[in-house]
């Protein structure tokens, strides 16, 4: 067989039948370089994380854009809340006590002259950090404890489930009602520490649940097998893979938070005046809900909005990152 000239362009391909066939170089490239899919037609995706997939998804959501932009919008008075109302809430005139709506003073007035419109406003920062600093509070405190006694085990894992069980034995409002009516203090923290004290069981419970399913996958396992400390499988193997419905469960729980706060308030053992809060405007205004409703629908409407933002972006969150759902 006469030898065949040797060209630049060409290359020598095996046909994985013992033989070879001859390839232009362009072509040898394009196989070499194109990613193939499982089923040969296309570059294969890199596959997503849980937290790209759920980000995506509320991306799409319309219950988490609105109730993302209601919040956002609630967190900028409640940090500056002289960019929409330019009086002092503690400065009052009796003599436009329960006054209705009026020019620069859209909400009218309460029982004691003081401008509704202004408290309202000022009450946001209140519910505000009421609700964030004790949902911090009881996710960190719940999550420590419930992580623990489901990675360790045992008699750690046995007392907290039976002391868990007590604390959900109390109840919220009348637990309140016996803690903080023997505190005298003005400020947030004696609600706020109620808060973690008797929210931190359910928080518990959620995350010891997680943990427990996590450290049981084969990625824990084989890492425990290479010889992986025990900090290290619960920080970088079992906490990432176990903390989503800790995140769902807290966000839920700051809406009710904000409305517990009102509602201790409201029965006079939260918060205190000269504090301004939703729920001690709501109290102050119950006696005169006759005569004088509005004193009563601001406040009261601004907590519903309010709680109700949370709950729903608690809901979209859920919906995000339970794989169940899709």
């Amino acid at each position: 067989m006469p030898e065949q000239p040797f060209e630049p362009d060409r290359a020598i391909a095996g046909t994985g039948m013992g033989g070879t066939m001859d390839l232009a170089t362009s072509e040898a490239e394009t196989l070499e370089k194109t990613p193939g899919g499982p089923d040969g037609t296309g570059p294969q995706e890199k596959p997503r994380s849980l937290w790209s997939d759920a980000w995506r998804d509320l991306r799409r959501n319309p219950v988490f854009i609105i109730s993302a932009l209601v919040i956002l919008f609630l967190v900028v008075i409640s940090l500056w809340p002289s960019l929409i109302a330019s009086g002092n809430p503690l400065k009052c005139n009796l003599a436009k006590a329960q006054e209705g709506s009026q020019p620069g003073h859209p909400f009218g007035y309460d029982g004691q002259g003081c401008d509704v419109y202004t408290r309202t406003v000022y009450g946001t920062r209140t519910s505000i950090t009421v609700g964030v600093l004790a949902t911090v509070g009881v996710a960190i405190f719940g999550s420590v404890l419930g992580g623990l006694a489901g990675f360790f085990g045992g008699i750690s894992d046995s007392i907290l489930s039976r002391l868990t069980d007590i604390f959900f034995a109390i109840p919220v409002v009348l637990g309140g009602l016996v803690l903080l009516s023997v505190v005298t203090s003005n400020t947030v923290w004696p609600v706020i520490g109620f808060m973690v004290l008797l929210g931190w069981p359910q928080i518990s419970r959620i995350a010891r649940g997680s943990v427990i399913t996590a450290k049981q996958n084969d990625y824990v396992q084989a890492a425990r097998a290479l010889g992986a400390s025990n900090s290290r499988l619960l920080l970088r193997h079992i906490t990432p893979n176990a903390v989503a419905p800790v995140i769902v469960v807290a966000t839920i729980a700051l809406g009710t938070y904000i409305s517990l706060e009102a509602t201790l308030s409201y029965l006079g053992v939260g918060l205190k005046p000269p504090t301004v809060s939703w729920g001690i405007d709501i109290s102050s205004a119950s006696a005169y809900i006759r005569n004088a409703p509005h004193m009563l629908l601001w406040p009261a409407g601004a907590l519903a909005i309010t709680v109700l933002a949370f709950i729903m972006l608690g809901d979209a969150v859920r919906d995000a990152l339970d794989p169940k759902l899709r």
